[in-house]
């Protein structure tokens, strides 16, 4: 199995766990065994998960930078929604600015990365 394959292979495998986990959460919401609603503020941790699922194994500079941000929104958005070190949406979206910015720096540095360890054409074609 090549790399492009299997970065697939573990991206789809995440999706169907996600799927089965919220599945069963609900079906036990619905026998009345737990209450799901206890856990709605978690749910940007799921776009933690995401993200950071983009950023492991062989992706491309553009999946790598996407995971980037789905990871920081993510923890923003738990941040904001548990109010953790005081951070509320009214006084913390300066840090969507400064991510922003530190962004547009990192991305010349995760191209040229990524283009160094990017498979060939040759080899991506090869089982």
């Amino acid at each position: 199995m090549n790399t492009n394959n299997s970065y697939h292979w573990r991206k789809q495998l995440m999706w169907g766990l996600v799927l089965i986990g919220l599945g069963a959460a609900l079906l036990l919401d619905q026998l009345q065994l737990f209450d799901i609603y206890d856990l709605w503020h978690f749910w940007p941790l799921l776009l933690v998960v995401i993200g950071i699922n983009k950023m492991i194994g062989y992706p491309s500079a553009a999946d790598f930078t996407s995971g980037l941000w789905t990871t920081f929104i993510g923890i923003w958005l738990f941040a904001n929604f548990e109010h953790l070190f005081g951070l509320t949406f009214r006084n913390s979206w300066p840090y969507l600015i400064i991510a922003w910015g530190v962004t547009l720096i990192l991305k010349p540095f995760i191209r040229e990365r990524f283009a160094i360890n990017a498979p060939t054409q040759e080899s991506r074609h090869e089982d």
